[in-house]
């Protein structure tokens, strides 16, 4: 039998054994295949377990249901849990060590390191407390997810915190004698990660910021337009959030005074036919093919609610105008405190009751909301306004002779005032009054609005005045002029045609009206002024000026 009969195989032989080895191929892909789906399966039961599942917190009652941590599902008004919120700060007063608290706040910052967890939370802009997680060596699992999960969480989110109160010494927060230990936490609303600024940044002070410029680590610039185009997390700041409480003190203070002196709230109408007065420019729209104006004042309104027999009226409201100011002192839309009322004899008797007004206003501020005082002057420094007790009242011929004294040059002395002007009767009535509150009256006709009543004496000059604080205007107002036929003619010498508007105003005079004065005064900037702050803008919510209508 020779060699090549025995080396050859068959065709059968062949095949079997392909089919041998591809059976052994077979088995060992079925094999590996096997061990990395169970390898899959083990690290997907692995993920699934440390997986965070959203929460769906439905009741107090059920919460042993619920996991300890985790985004809520949206809040959406499913139910009502039962649960008892707590105000930071209660806290270590009314809620002491050992008491159990439930808080919603914004996570102001947190630090996570190994096992542990410290967090502020903050509440109401200036309220904070320091809570704390510490790794549970009975529960390692548990305690690595909410490691895991408070890692996860992001600045100026708002969250909710369970936890039990403990005695501590924390001298960063407001709260100082306790913090939370932390049983439970979830995120309501999560912050993205990256914010337009800090909210750390955006509450130093202008001397805290220059300080740091020339250290290995100065602090950050933040710009007004930067702050405006995100003012609702400028208004996070503790100072600007207290500015904003202190403008809602002014109107509260404002009505208590007035309503306590015999006034009404009235609310006048802020699409009118024509120009409330003259000299500011309006925003006019279409109404229903003929053209409207946004009201520069309740003006006219108010003066018609005296002929109403309304004899004692004020309005808060929004007040347009459509000049383009770029001062830190103007804006184009602002909220007005008016008031108008009948008058027995003189006009003194309005700067009587303003008087009074301003008294009340200055006084609640110090004594009643002393505390979001106290916060705004650690940013922004300033000293209480002074005012005398009876009216500290200028007449203009005496504001020129100061003003002569103080070399200005003003010509024929029947000019409006400058800022520069301003500011030194201020400084003038400041040394000598010890007031940073004052009145001038007795200004010329010729700048002064056509309803304006002249002074009996002398025409040239009126029966109007404007009130300062820290040598700015923030009121404008006068004895109005309540005679049809004088009114018609003071409307000719300024050039002002009765249009439709106007005409109801001057008919409201035909039908007999009481003598009456009053004024309009800029709720901004007082704000502005009391508190001493750079620019009007930090006074408004959201400002409007030439160059902004947004947010």
């Amino acid at each position: 039998m020779s060699s090549s009969d025995v080396e050859e195989k068959t065709e059968e032989e062949k095949a079997a054994l392909k089919a041998v080895r591809e059976a052994r191929k077979a088995e060992k892909e079925l094999a590996k295949a096997a061990k990395k789906a169970k390898k899959a399966a083990a690290q997907a039961e692995k993920e699934e377990a440390e997986r965070i599942l959203p929460v769906t917190y439905l009741s107090a009652e059920d919460q042993d249901q619920y996991d300890p941590f985790g985004d809520y599902t949206l809040v959406m008004s499913r139910s009502e849990t039962g649960r008892d919120f707590s105000k930071v700060v209660d806290l270590g007063t009314e809620h002491v060590a050992g008491d159990k608290v439930w808080l919603r706040g914004r996570l102001q910052s947190i630090r996570v390191k190994g096992g542990s967890c410290f967090l502020v939370l903050r509440q109401d802009s200036f309220h904070t407390v320091q809570a704390i997680y510490f790794k549970d060596k009975e529960q390692p699992e548990m305690s690595q997810k909410m490691i895991k999960y408070l890692k996860s969480l992001t600045e100026e989110s708002i969250i909710d915190i369970e936890g039990t109160l403990v005695d501590a010494e924390v001298r960063s927060c407001s709260v100082q004698n306790v913090e939370i230990s932390i049983a439970r936490i979830h995120s309501v609303s999560a912050a993205a990660a990256q914010l337009p600024f800090l909210v750390e940044d955006a509450a130093r002070s202008e001397e805290e910021v220059e300080a740091s410029q020339d250290t290995d680590r100065p602090f950050p610039r933040l710009g007004q337009e930067l702050r405006l185009d995100n003012r609702w997390m400028d208004l996070r700041v503790p100072a600007n959030n207290a500015i904003m409480r202190v403008q809602s003190a002014i109107c509260q203070l404002f009505r208590e005074s007035l309503y306590s002196q015999g006034f009404v709230e009235i609310h006048t109408p802020k699409l009118i036919a024509g120009e409330s007065e003259s000299g500011a420019g309006v925003f006019t729209t279409d109404y229903f093919g003929t053209t409207a104006c946004l009201a520069q004042s309740p003006q006219l309104y108010k003066q018609m609610a005296i002929s109403s027999d309304l004899n004692r009226v004020f309005e808060v409201g929004p007040v347009f105008r459509a000049e383009k100011s770029h001062t830190r002192r103007h804006l184009c839309e602002f909220t007005g405190l008016d008031l108008e009322m009948a008058i027995d004899d003189h006009y003194m008797e309005t700067l009587e009751v303003i008087h009074e007004m301003f008294k009340h206003i200055f006084n609640g501020l110090e004594t009643r909301f002393s505390k979001e005082l106290e916060v705004i002057r650690e940013q922004y420094a300033s000293e209480p306004v002074t005012f005398t007790d009876e009216p500290c009242v200028l007449h203009w011929p005496e504001a020129m002779e100061i003003l002569k004294e103080k070399g200005f040059e003003l010509g024929d002395g029947m000019g409006d005032l400058t800022g520069a002007m301003e500011l030194a009767l201020g400084e003038v009535v400041k040394e000598k009054y010890g007031a940073d509150f004052f009145m001038l009256d007795k200004y010329p006709s010729s700048i002064r609005p056509f309803y304006t009543m002249p002074d009996p004496e002398d025409s040239r000059y009126s029966n109007s005045y404007d009130i300062f604080i820290r040598g700015m205007e923030i009121c404008s107002g006068a004895q109005r002029c309540h005679d049809p036929e004088l009114v018609v003619k003071l409307m000719e010498e300024k050039g002002i045609e009765a249009g439709e508007g106007l005409q109801s105003y001057v008919d409201s005079f035909r039908h007999g009206i009481s003598p009456h004065a009053g004024a309009g005064i800029g709720l901004e900037r007082v704000v502005f002024l009391y508190l001493g702050l750079d620019n009007v803008r930090k006074a408004s919510m959201f400002p409007r000026d030439p160059n902004r209508c947004t947010p």
